[in-house]
């Protein structure tokens, strides 16, 4: 449906980015695989899911805390949808503490300890 749409040259980088996942099969638009899209786009689907998963301002759902929703990327980044190594890079830098403590309310911020979260240097989850 999106590829009807008549969009200016500077369309979003979003359309081509994550699509629904349909089976095992993670399916993104004009034929795509994952290793088509560039790291800038990946890095932006990690940030894109975040702020969803965290914002308040979205009339049809409850915006999750920091825990639930590293959790919720935590999962996807274990089913491949999202790139595991720069969503280790996205805990490890700071930057979801950063958007957290500019962005969110003090009550959604629930988790300092990322570990859990992160993959060692063998690949293994900490």
């Amino acid at each position: 449906m999106l590829s009807r749409i008549r969009a200016p040259a500077t369309k979003c980088c979003f359309q081509r980015v994550l699509m629904p996942i349909c089976g095992s099969k993670v399916r993104y638009p004009r034929g795509l695989t994952a290793a088509e899209l560039s790291i800038p786009t990946r890095m932006m689907a990690i940030a894109d899911i975040f702020e969803a998963l965290t914002a308040a301002d979205r009339p049809y759902k409850p915006a999750k805390t920091l825990s639930e929703s590293i959790a919720i990327l935590h999962r996807m980044k274990r089913k491949r949808p999202i790139d595991a190594d720069l969503f280790d890079l996205f805990l490890r830098s700071g930057v979801h503490l950063r958007f957290a403590h500019r962005f969110l309310s003090p009550e959604q911020i629930d988790i300092t300890d990322i570990t859990p979260y992160l993959d060692d240097l063998n690949g293994r989850a900490g």
